[in-house]
């Protein structure tokens, strides 16, 4: 090999290794944990909307924001700064406050957590609602004005259940129209999972006269009982998005529900005294994450917010009753118990 050769592999090795940190900017956050990180962040970066990873490990880029209130909703917990997403998600959003109170669901819908500006884990809260395709409905009706910030901050959640039995629904308080809410977010398209607590998901299953295909996108999941969690599917075409497993046929009123109302779910594991106590969790760093994120977290943020506004509402059109709905893929099979998220 000559030595002006070499000379110029070295070069353009040389080269190539500079170009590389350039191309994948990370700044010192990049080795704190996600959670801080991305808790930290304020605003959303520039670029296009792109969900990035998993739903429960991933992040958003190029978000945009739900405006604190709109016709027909009010955004929750505004300190929390977590009314983020991805387009997709406000615009289901502006439709469904606007089916809600067509409904006689009050005036509308009270939003809760959706994403974080850029997405990424949270502090407290949820394990999931990371790449802007998730977000919290309270179950309590919109009043009919415009509550202050400190209300929004303090007023209590209203849970479903009767607290004197063991998953069992409160009836005055899970009345038809809240199962009517829940069933027309369910027969959306763009809608591939609702949440809710195992006594709703077996109420519906109980009482659900309309098109009984959809009940398969409302899984059990404990600690739903105060709002219903709703999942929208990867965007067609977008690679950076991982889509959950395939989901399987059925209303899910089958032995998958019955599991939740036995024991073994809320049994606790019997401790083995010969065996060593395992070593507390590892935080997640951003470096877990997809790469992508860390390039994603140290861009510089978007000089101006992008709130629904920006996007065309949804038509004025009345949306069929649930039971008309068109016949969807059902749900996955459910999650184990685990805190509200």
């Amino acid at each position: 090999m000559s030595r002006s050769l070499l000379s110029r592999r070295q070069i353009l090795a040389a080269a190539f290794a500079l170009l590389v940190p350039l191309s994948v900017p990370i700044d010192g956050r990049a080795d704190q944990e996600a959670k801080k990180a991305f808790g930290a962040v304020q605003a959303p970066n520039t670029g296009a909307p792109m969900p990035i990873g998993s739903y429960a490990k991933g992040c958003v880029s190029g978000a945009v924001q739900l405006p604190d209130d709109g016709p027909n909703w009010q955004s929750m917990r505004l300190s929390r700064n977590r009314h983020w997403g991805m387009p997709q998600t406000v615009a289901l959003l502006e439709r469904l406050s606007q089916d809600a109170a067509r409904l006689g669901w009050g005036q509308g819908i009270l939003v809760g957590d959706m994403s974080q500006p850029r997405g990424g884990p949270m502090a407290f809260g949820h394990a999931s609602h990371q790449i802007g395709l998730d977000v919290d409905v309270w179950f309590t009706p919109m009043p009919d004005r415009r509550m202050t910030p400190e209300e929004r901050e303090k007023l209590p959640f209203t849970s479903m259940l009767d607290k004197s039995k063991f998953l069992t629904v409160d009836p005055r308080k899970f009345t038809t129209t809240a199962a009517q809410l829940v069933m027309t977010a369910a027969s959306y398209p763009e809608v591939e999972r609702i949440f809710v607590n195992p006594a709703i998901k077996k109420k519906l299953c109980d009482t659900w006269s309309g098109n009984r295909s959809l009940l398969g996108k409302v899984r059990p999941a404990y600690g739903h009982d105060e709002h219903f969690h709703i999942r929208l599917e990867c965007p067609p075409g977008v690679a950076s998005c991982k889509a959950q497993a395939a989901v399987a046929p059925g209303d899910g009123c089958d032995k998958s529900l019955a599991w939740w109302f036995t024991d073994e779910p809320w049994a606790k594991p019997k401790p083995d005294p010969n065996k060593k106590p395992p070593p507390p969790p590892r935080p997640v760093m951003v470096s877990d994450l997809p790469q992508a994120c860390s390039a994603m977290l140290a861009a510089p943020a978007a000089r101006g917010a992008t709130t629904a506004a920006a996007f065309a509402p949804a038509p004025e059109t009345d949306s069929p009753p649930p039971s008309e709905m068109p016949v969807l893929p059902p749900n996955a099979p459910a999650p184990v118990p685990r805190p509200r998220g």
